[in-house]
């Protein structure tokens, strides 16, 4: 679909593989503590929770639940694309990848020999980028059309990228590949992954309660002792699964052109994967000044929920994480700001997807006190029950799908309405009747039944995240990422003090002509229509299926077609039961690929 909302990344692809015998003794604790450091009465009923301080400025806290003897440990780095700027965008989402690639000890044979090599792949880099400048001057004098072909490659290029592939292959010699998840895996770790949005870089894995010594060891090795191995060949991968995730979907560059359309100041314009010159030409050093400052323990959170003593935990993370030298430079103030917007902004993308509009509001950042009455706007709107669905899908037809989303980041906010419309209508009368729904809005107050409802489903859905250590722990993640451990529960107490009123005013004063942007989606001339089934999806899993979809019909490669089908599978017991029907379909797609490839061979 048309908007791609901030979504985990890909499997962790680290490095890694030895196994470790900690001795289970808690350290004494030297951490300077403050439980809690909320004000009293300022969080509403939750689970129990400590916040400390460790004596580097790394913050940690600890959710004991004894419900199974397992824990799900995390950390957050509070950065993500909007820290980034332009010259480096992506770099975030690149340390997501390269934090799996092991440390001092981990991941290699010989780790002076290793520094020898990272050093000579420097000098050699450093070569290259001085040829890169001559090639990107001779672009712009229209010498050479694009920098990325090989044709256009100068000799003295070509023959440092032989010298600096063979020391690649030296150095891939002496590794040990995916010797940190292997550790993890061998010691019972499950769920072994990262993600990184707009606002932060999240670190997480779930493991046996008799482990988390071993954790605490891992975790901090990797932060004090990482080492960026195969630095530029994995920034190669990167740039291979941004253009897998953009370039090779039907709306994927639109989806960005949409976004720096929509952001006029903010960092938020740019995609977190970062622009292509960006991340094709991010230097080792570069990447060295920006972990110096953004993954100093100052700017982390440590979180575990599970079976464990809050008082050993504690004196393990002093004695692991808080060991690690505290950082020497500040973290920048976000100063840059979104400016008003003055008039509506109409995009047009023709691309082979089905007709649809998108319309974006500018709204709230996450702490700010309209972003409950935004949920509930957004639950007013979205899902099975929603009004979208029982007036513009069920009621006028003109639409297949449509769905809501309020989107309320650390900065900044957008609310978005997405709907398909439905063959015999266009998108411009989807939008109509989308407007006609938010006038509804503005003018008829809300039925006290369908509000009392909507908070209903809002609390079950709250329960429902606390069902499990996992998604705990992970929602307190994405909390304290985007700017307030706690302000998730409080969302969650002031929306059942959500009135009718209150959801008048903010669509009155947020979702105004002015303060919006439309995308209008038309099929382009000669595209195939698209399975019907996949509108039987939710809307928010449509467009990873329809982006999974273009993946597998331009792979040519059977074997890379089951490694793909090889990760459904592993993926597949660790998703929740409403995603598995997505997976079972992504599933027959892939053996009906893997059927035409194999026809047409013979």
């Amino acid at each position: 679909m048309p908007s791609i909302p901030s979504r985990p990344g890909p499997a962790a692809c680290g490095s890694i593989a030895a196994v470790l015998a900690l001795a289970c003794v808690a350290a004494p604790c030297t951490a300077k503590t403050r439980a809690p450091i909320a004000p009293p009465g300022s969080r509403p009923s939750g689970p129990p929770l400590e916040e400390h301080v460790l004596s580097n400025g790394m913050k940690l806290v600890l959710i004991p639940r004894h419900l199974s003897p397992t824990i799900a440990g995390c950390w957050v780095a509070r950065v993500g694309s909007a820290n980034e700027r332009p010259g480096i965008t992506g770099i975030s989402h690149l340390f997501e990848h390269m934090m799996f690639k092991g440390t001092h000890t981990i991941g290699t044979r010989d780790y002076g020999q290793d520094e020898r090599l990272i050093e000579e792949q420097e000098r050699v880099r450093g070569e290259m980028r001085a040829e890169t400048s001559r090639m990107r001057a001779a672009q712009r004098r229209g010498e050479i059309d694009d920098l990325m072909k090989p044709e256009n490659k100068t000799a003295r290029y070509r023959e440092l990228e032989a010298t600096f592939d063979s020391l690649v292959a030296a150095q891939r010699a002496n590794m040990v590949k995916n010797e940190f998840n292997q550790i993890l895996q061998k010691n019972g770790a499950t769920f072994i992954n990262a993600f990184t949005n707009e606002d932060m870089t999240v670190y997480f894995e779930t493991l046996p309660a008799n482990k988390l010594e071993l954790w605490f060891w891992l975790e901090s090795d990797r932060l004090e002792n990482r080492v960026f191995r195969e630095f530029y060949s994995e920034r190669d991968v990167v740039f291979e699964e941004r253009r897998l995730r953009t370039e090779s979907t039907p709306t994927g560059k639109f989806e960005e052109s949409f976004d720096a359309v929509f952001w006029d100041a903010s960092p938020y314009a740019w995609p977190v994967v970062g622009w292509p010159s960006d991340v094709a030409n991010i230097t080792k050093a570069q990447a060295d000044e920006y972990y110096g400052t953004y993954y100093a323990p100052q700017n982390l959170t440590a979180l575990l929920v599970g079976d464990f003593d809050p008082k050993v935990a504690l004196a393990m993370a002093e004695k692991y994480l808080g060991s690690i030298p505290a950082g020497t430079r500040p973290v920048p103030e976000m100063i840059t700001s979104e400016p008003r917007q003055l008039a509506e902004k109409r995009f047009y993308g023709e691309a082979e997807t089905n007709p649809a509009v998108t319309i974006r509001w500018h709204t709230v950042a996450f702490v700010h006190r309209d972003a409950p009455a935004l949920e509930v706007l957004q639950a007013v709107l979205d899902g099975p029950s929603g009004r979208l669905q029982r007036h513009i899908v069920l009621g006028s037809g003109v639409a297949t799908s449509g769905s809501a989303n309020s989107d309320t980041r650390k900065y900044e906010g957008l609310f978005e309405v997405t709907a398909e419309a439905r063959d015999g209508h266009t998108p411009e009368e989807v939008e109509q009747a989308i407007d006609r729904e938010i006038d509804r809005l503005k003018q008829e107050p809300l039925p006290a039944e369908e509000l009392q409802s909507v908070k209903n489903r809002y609390l079950a859905n709250s329960y429902r995240s606390l069902s499990s250590n996992f998604r705990l722990v992970v929602r307190y993640a994405v909390s304290e990422g985007r700017g307030d451990l706690h302000r998730l529960d409080q969302i969650a107490a002031e929306v059942q003090r959500i009135t009718a009123e209150d959801v008048r005013r903010v669509a009155d004063r947020y979702l105004t002509k002015e303060n919006r942007a439309v995308a209008i989606w038309t099929r382009k001339a000669g595209a195939g229509s698209e399975d019907p089934a996949i509108a039987d999806f939710p809307p928010q899993a449509q467009p990873m299926i329809r982006s999974t979809i273009a993946r597998i019909q331009q792979t040519s490669d059977p074997a890379q077609l089951r490694e793909m089908m090889t990760r459904m599978d592993e993926r597949s017991a660790q998703l929740p039961p409403e995603m598995k029907p997505a997976m079972d379909y992504l599933r027959a797609k892939l053996q009906e690929r893997l059927g035409q490839l194999s026809t047409s061979d013979k």
